[in-house]
C-alpha cells in the first residue's frame, strides 16, 4: 500500500510539474484578516449536510475564519484527489484519513505540541488517542469510534421479572446473573446466545485473550501470547455455559449466524443477551419493538480489555500555512458539545468525554453514548490483527463447532487453536 501511495504521489508530481500546477497555499490569510481552511473528506447525503452545519456554527463564532469543504463521494476518489494535491504542493489543511493513515505519516503534521492547549486530548479516551499515534507521534485525531458490547433485551428481561444486568461485572458475577435469568426465562429462550466464536468474527475470543493478558498477536515480535492451555480455558468457559443451559445447545445456536440483526437469536426472541459493535445498534433496534441496551464484556473494568476501533481520523497537512487555526477547528469538531450534537455518530461515536456529556442527536446515539461513558475508560489500544485473519476466523469457528458438538475435547481444541495461530503467523 505504501509503495502504491508513493508511486501515485510521484506520478501526480510529474503531471503537476508539466502543467504548472501546485501554486496555491493551504490555509490562507487574506488582506482583510480572514483565514481560509480547506477541509477534505469523503461522504455524501447526511454527512455533507451535518458537516456544513458544523462549519456554519464554527464560522458564526469565528468570523475571521472561513472553512471550505472539499468533498469526494467515496474514499477512493478522495485519496486520488488528495494524492494529486499533495504532490503538487496544494494539499488541503485537514485531510480525513481512514486505516491507511500509516501510509501517509510522512505528509502529516505531528500534533503533540498542540496537546493540552489548542487540542484538548485529556478528555479523549486513551485508546482513541493511541490509535492516531504512529511512531510515537500524534498524527491523527479520531473522528469517532465503535466498540464491542454485549446487548440485552431490556423489555424481555423486565417481562419475566428478572433484574436488569449491571453495566460492569466480573466473570463470576456475569455467570451468576445468567443463572438468575435462566430461572426466569421460558423454555426455549436462553440467557445468552452462544457468542464464543461466530462464523463471521472472533471478537469475543479476542476480547477474552486481552482480559487474560495473552493477546492473540503482537506485530512487533510477530508472535502470539496465547498458549494451548489458554485457548482450552476459553473453550471450557463456554462448555460450562452450554452444560448449564446458559447458552443454546449447538444445533440451536447454529441456526443463528449472528452477522447482523436478521440472523440474531436476540432479535428472534431466543436469547436475552447477544453481542454486537456499537455502530450496529441502530440496525438491531430497527428490527424489534423491544427496548435494547448495552453492557460491557465481563472483567473490562479491572483489565481495560475493551478497545475502541477508530472510524476515521482528522489529520493536518504538514505544509499547512495556518496550522494553529486548523488545529483549533479540529478541536471544535472533536470536543465541542454543540458540534457533537450536530455531527452525531456519522463518523463514529465520539471518543471525547466532553462531547459525549452534551447528549446525543438521537435516542440510539444516546444509548451508545451512555455505554461509552462507562466502557470508554475501560478500554486500551486495539490488539494487532492476526495475519491472514479471514482464514483464522473461519478455521477457529470450525474448531469451536467441533468442541461444541462433542467431536473433540476442549484440550484438543485448544491445541488446534494454538497450532493454527503459529501456522498463520509463520506464513
Amino acid at each position: 500500500m505504501k509503495k502504491a501511495v508513493l508511486l501515485m504521489l510521484f506520478i501526480a508530481l510529474s503531471v503537476s510539474l508539466v502543467f504548472g500546477a501546485g501554486t496555491k497555499e493551504q490555509a490562507t490569510s487574506t488582506g482583510d484578516g480572514t483565514t481560509t481552511i480547506r477541509w477534505a473528506y469523503w461522504g455524501s447525503g447526511e454527512r455533507v449536510t451535518i458537516s456544513q452545519e458544523a462549519i456554519d456554527l464554527y464560522q458564526s463564532r469565528h468570523p475571521n475564519v472561513k472553512v471550505n469543504p472539499e468533498v469526494s463521494g467515496g474514499a477512493g476518489d478522495h485519496f486520488v484527489k488528495v494524492d494529486t494535491q499533495l504532490a503538487g504542493g496544494d494539499g488541503p489543511d485537514i485531510i480525513q484519513m481512514g486505516g491507511n493513515i500509516y501510509d501517509y505519516a510522512s505528509v502529516l503534521l505531528p500534533l503533540d505540541k498542540y496537546s493540552g492547549n489548542l487540542l484538548d486530548t485529556a478528555v479523549i479516551d486513551p485508546s482513541a488517542v493511541a490509535s492516531g499515534t504512529i511512531g510515537g507521534k500524534l498524527l491523527g485525531v479520531s473522528t469517532g469510534v465503535t466498540m464491542p458490547a454485549l446487548v440485552y433485551n431490556k423489555s424481555l428481561i423486565e417481562r419475566v421479572g428478572a433484574p436488569l444486568p449491571k453495566p460492569s461485572m466480573t466473570y463470576d458475577e456475569f455467570r451468576a446473573y445468567l443463572m438468575v435469568l435462566k430461572s426466569k426465562l421460558p423454555s426455549g429462550v436462553y440467557p445468552m446466545q452462544d457468542i464464543g466464536v461466530m462464523s463471521t468474527n472472533s471478537t469475543p475470543f479476542g476480547y477474552w485473550t486481552r482480559y487474560n493478558g495473552t493477546p492473540l498477536y503482537t506485530a512487533a515480535t510477530s508472535s502470539t501470547s496465547v498458549t494451548a492451555k489458554d485457548a482450552q480455558k476459553y473453550l471450557e468457559l463456554f462448555a460450562d455455559y452450554r452444560k448449564n443451559g446458559l447458552i443454546p445447545p449447538p444445533d440451536v445456536a447454529a441456526g443463528y449466524a449472528e452477522s447482523n440483526a436478521d440472523s440474531s437469536a436476540l432479535i428472534a426472541g431466543k436469547a436475552a443477551i447477544g453481542y454486537l459493535y456499537t455502530n450496529q445498534l441502530s440496525g438491531y433496534l430497527a428490527a424489534t419493538t423491544d427496548e435494547l441496551a448495552l453492557i460491557e464484556f465481563p472483567g473490562a473494568a479491572a483489565t481495560k480489555a475493551l478497545w475502541q476501533a477508530p472510524s476515521q481520523f482528522y489529520t493536518v497537512n504538514k505544509d499547512s500555512k495556518n496550522a494553529d487555526e486548523t488545529v483549533k477547528f479540529i478541536n471544535f469538531l472533536v470536543n465541542d458539545p454543540e458540534a457533537a450534537r450536530i455531527l452525531g455518530s456519522n463518523r463514529g461515536t465520539s471518543a471525547s468525554a466532553s462531547a459525549r456529556a452534551s447528549g446525543a442527536s438521537s435516542p440510539v446515539d444516546q444509548k451508545i453514548l451512555d455505554y461509552m461513558q462507562v466502557a470508554g475508560p475501560h478500554s486500551s489500544l486495539e490488539t494487532d490483527h492476526v495475519p491472514n485473519d479471514t482464514e483464522f476466523n473461519s478455521t477457529l469457528f470450525l474448531i469451536y463447532q467441533r468442541v461444541a458438538f462433542g467431536q473433540i475435547t476442549p484440550a484438543a481444541g485448544g491445541q488446534q487453536i494454538y497450532e493454527l495461530l503459529l501456522r498463520l503467523i509463520a506464513k
